[in-house]
């Protein structure tokens, strides 16, 4: 059993990858900016406060002790930068707690000396204190910490939140232009699968490789439609031409053959003849269908009633009454007059020699499973998936094949132009099943 995988559309590939790619550049930025803005911030942090230790140095240093008092008083009084006495009791913590605190703890101590102090707090007080010394006299100097900080780390949450909002919402732009004309072309592509061979996508985008997948596209399209239309006319013209002289010989033989058997025998044949240009036409029958809410059991029973004779086929219909499915009505018998028509020549029972079918069905969601299985002996599984190939004709049925071998190709032919699918598959305990998957028309 194929284990199961992840399925994305090219969109939410795309998408991904790009997202992936650009958030993985926008942090490697921030990485890159972050270290390249920490030394620049921490020197520059560490000259302000070392001119302002020098400053204060200088102007205390200036006068006598009389005047320092003096002068102290007022430097202690300003908020943001203070001048305070040191002294012996005062009890202090180490500044370097962090790259940054560690780097501009450096930096101060190259500058003002081995004997200067740097701490964090000094009695319990936070901020950034250096210590420095005049001749006897030693002093702290006070700064806020908001003057001697990184970046914080509040304000690279933001923007870097900023960066990859902006990565998704780029992403999702990008691979949307990217996908557009895939998209429109796997549209195109869908609509020429349904039939619909006027379908054509421009050719005068800006994109060079997509212009020309569009030309090459159209003109595919532009030449199917031609061969259809050739297809057309010639089937039309061997139908007329091959009915004709069968007309003819059916009237001859009922007017110039006497032996009543070869009679039989020779209208039998012209009669095969006729059904197997019946089939080719079917088969290539143009593909454009008008869905309507057709009801299933009538139908059903409708193709049922054409096989008269209970000594080949008996079929029974499970189908509830008021069943309706979105379908040609034409299509439709022509799908359930070929599989009946399958099981009376491949299904019988070996007991009985008596082909007995089964039409039942189920609610799937939106759609309808229309089963049809007969209990004959089934198809081999390596000839399974070959039934709906045209022309082909399954082992049992070689000795008595008086078709065309287009049955079950017309079935899948004809349920896809309405939308729905075939699946054949044997039953477990014998017999072929054909599941019709049909669209469930809407409640009135």
């Amino acid at each position: 059993m194929a284990r199961p995988t992840v399925e994305l559309s090219l969109f939410w590939r795309t998408f991904f990858l790009l997202a992936l790619l650009l958030a993985g550049g926008v942090l490697a930025w921030v990485q890159t900016l972050n270290a390249l803005e920490l030394q620049p911030r921490a020197v520059q942090a560490a000259q302000q406060t070392a001119d302002l230790v020098n400053l204060s140095r200088t102007a205390l240093g200036s006068v006598d002790s009389i005047n320092r008092i003096t002068l102290l008083k007022t430097m202690s009084g300003k908020q943001d930068v203070r001048v305070l006495p040191r002294e012996p009791g005062d009890t202090w913590e180490p500044y370097a707690t962090s790259r940054f605190a560690q780097s501009v703890s450096d930096q101060l101590m190259s500058r003002l000396g081995p004997d200067s102090v740097v701490a964090r707090s000094v009695n319990g007080k936070p901020g950034l204190w250096v210590g420095f010394s005049i001749e006897s006299d030693r002093y702290w100097l006070h700064t806020e910490p908001a003057h001697v900080s990184a970046l914080a780390g509040g304000t690279w949450f933001v923007w870097v939140g900023i960066a990859l909002l902006a990565t998704l919402v780029g992403s999702a732009g990008v691979a949307g232009l990217i996908n557009r004309p895939l998209r429109d072309l796997s549209f195109a592509a869908s609509r020429i699968r349904e039939g619909d061979l006027d379908s054509r996508l421009d050719e005068n985008t800006l994109t060079s490789e997509i212009r020309e997948v569009n030309r090459g596209f159209n003109r595919m399209a532009r030449e199917l439609a031609k061969v259809d239309e050739d297809r057309a006319v010639m089937l039309a013209g061997i139908s007329h031409d091959l009915r004709t002289p069968l007309a003819r010989l059916r009237l001859e033989t009922e007017m110039s053959v006497t032996n009543d058997e070869a009679k039989r025998n020779m209208a039998m044949d012209i009669e095969q003849l006729d059904a197997i240009i019946d089939k080719f036409m079917d088969y290539a029958r143009p593909g454009e269908t008008l869905l309507r809410p057709v009801l299933l059991s009538p139908l059903v029973d409708r193709e049922a009633q054409t096989f008269r004779d209970p000594s080949e086929i008996r079929i029974e219909s499970q189908l509830a009454i008021d069943l309706q499915v979105l379908a040609d009505d034409t299509e439709l018998g022509r799908v359930f007059a070929n599989l009946f028509e399958n099981a009376r020549r491949y299904g019988r029972s070996a007991d009985t020699g008596i082909a007995v079918v089964t039409v039942s069905y189920a609610k799937t969601g939106p759609w309808i499973i229309v089963t049809v299985r007969d209990q004959g002996p089934g198809v081999p599984l390596e000839k399974l998936g070959q039934l709906t190939t045209p022309f082909f004709r399954g082992d049992a049925a070689r000795t008595a094949a008086t078709g065309a071998g287009l049955g079950l190709a017309i079935v899948e032919k004809s349920l896809q132009r309405m939308g729905g699918t075939l699946e054949l598959s044997n039953a477990p305990d014998g017999g072929l099943v054909a599941r019709l998957r049909l669209k469930l028309a809407p409640a009135t």
